[in-house]
């Protein structure tokens, strides 16, 4: 028999996160609440998680700083990658009406991509401290004229009704997410590679480490720099790179980057994600990376 998989993941049930969790692994995986991400890495390296889920950047926000910070901190390695459309729905109780609302509940951010709609309606936009908390405490607390921007699982999980889906501003809204996992992953084709390094403080020493996976025709789909925690006003760089780390050619492009770089560390290789279909204008689209 095999063993239970549970993957960790931040926030309440209904999180975007956990619906990137039922998107890869299947809607009856279990799952794992956190309170932060550091829950989440303490709960996959302690055992309590098979694996967990990480957002590490978005589409309109950018990079999540905390969870690279912690992968350079951990041991734990990067079992694969998604890429979760966000759809962000207006939710309120049984009953309500868009007539009804009159103040809208939910994370800074969900509010900031859904403003235009809000503005159009002219509703009290209240920040929470997160999407599907913000369905759960309307659930538990019923008010009347509120409603809340989350998921539509959050929707299912806390019984409540969608007023109206869809609702951000910028329906190319996406965010990526890491698996992560003790030990090394299997080696998969079409895999992705992500690694951080540093390098010494001298001229031209960043272009001579990006040369070596240049001069082997390497794609990089990656690269951004990070301040060192420890060494003010050095940086370290997160780099994505096309293949497996085991290929002939990314194994030795790894080799002269051990040569040239300060340190480097293999944060791992990983089945390459496709980016989710999406509907435009009534045509389905297949985005590629």
């Amino acid at each position: 028999m095999s063993k239970q998989i549970i993957v960790a993941f931040q926030g309440e049930h209904g999180a975007f996160s956990e619906e990137a969790i039922c998107q890869h692994f299947g809607d009856e995986t279990v799952t794992l609440p956190c309170r932060s991400f550091e829950e989440i890495f303490a709960a996959v390296d302690e055992g309590r998680a098979t694996y967990g889920a990480v957002p590490v950047e978005n589409s309109m926000a950018g990079s999540i700083n905390k969870a690279y910070d912690l992968l350079l901190e951990h041991d734990l390695k990067v079992w694969g990658e998604i890429f979760l459309r966000v759809r962000h729905n207006l939710i309120s109780l049984p009953g309500n009406t868009l007539d009804d609302i009159q103040e809208v509940r939910s994370h800074p951010q969900a509010l900031a991509q859904c403003e235009r709609f809000l503005n159009r309606h002219g509703w009290r936009a209240k920040p929470w401290y997160d999407t599907a908390g913000s369905a759960k405490d309307l659930a538990e607390n019923p008010e009347p004229g509120v409603a809340i921007i989350a998921s539509k699982l959050a929707a299912e999980i806390y019984h409540l009704e969608i007023l109206s889906p869809g609702i951000e501003d910028m329906a190319f809204n996406y965010t990526r997410f890491f698996v992560i996992g003790r030990g090394e992953p299997p080696h998969t084709e079409k895999a992705k590679t992500s690694l951080v390094f540093a390098t010494a403080h001298n001229p031209g020493a960043l272009v001579a480490c990006l040369n070596e996976f240049a001069s082997r025709s390497i794609n990089l789909t990656k690269l951004e720099s990070r301040p060192r925690r420890n060494r003010p006003w050095h940086y370290v760089f997160y780099l994505d790179f096309e293949g497996h780390w085991q290929d002939e050619r990314q194994r030795e492009a790894l080799v002269a980057l051990l040569a040239r770089a300060a340190f480097v560390k293999l944060l791992g290789s990983y089945p390459a994600a496709i980016m989710p279909q999406i509907k435009n204008g009534g045509q389905t689209e297949l985005l590629q990376i």
